[in-house]
C-alpha cells in the first residue's frame, strides 16, 4: 500500500441495544466494501464490532488499549514488527496495548473484535 491509507468505512454507532437479537449474516450480507467495521453492542466500557477485511490495513497501535480479534470467515495475518501471526476461522488473539500491527487478508475475511468503546479503531501510526 506504499505508505498512504486507503479508505475505511468505520460506524461506530451502536446497533443493537442489550437483549436485542444479533444477526451476523444480515451484517454481513448488507457490506460490500474491502474494509468495513461496524459496533455490534457495548459490554460494559468495552465494545463487540464486526470487520470485513481484504488486503492491507495500515500499520498502527492502540497506545492505551488492548484488542481482540476472533476470525470468522477467512484467514487474518497480524503483521508484527517480529513476526507474523495468521488465524483461521475460530482462532482467536489479543494484540497488547502499544503493540505496533498491520492487520492483512489475502481474501475476504470477517473477524469479530472487542475493544473498549473509546479506542480509535485506525490506531496511531507511531
Amino acid at each position: 500500500m506504499s505508505g498512504r491509507r486507503q479508505k475505511y468505512d468505520i460506524d461506530l454507532t451502536v446497533m443493537h441495544k442489550p437483549l436485542e437479537v444479533i444477526d451476523l449474516s444480515s451484517v454481513v450480507a448488507a457490506r460490500s466494501e474491502q474494509w468495513w467495521n461496524r459496533t455490534l453492542t457495548q459490554v460494559n466500557s468495552s465494545v463487540v464490532r464486526l470487520c470485513g477485511l481484504h488486503g492491507e490495513f495500515h500499520w498502527h497501535k492502540h497506545d492505551d488499549d488492548d484488542e481482540f480479534f476472533l476470525v470468522l470467515e477467512g484467514r487474518l495475518f497480524i503483521d508484527l514488527e517480529d513476526r507474523v501471526i495468521e488465524l483461521g476461522p475460530r482462532q482467536g488473539v489479543t494484540v497488547p496495548k502499544g503493540t505496533r500491527h498491520r492487520p492483512r487478508a489475502p481474501k475476504k475475511t470477517v473477524v469479530l473484535m472487542v475493544e473498549t468503546s473509546g479506542i480509535e479503531p485506525t490506531g496511531s501510526d507511531t
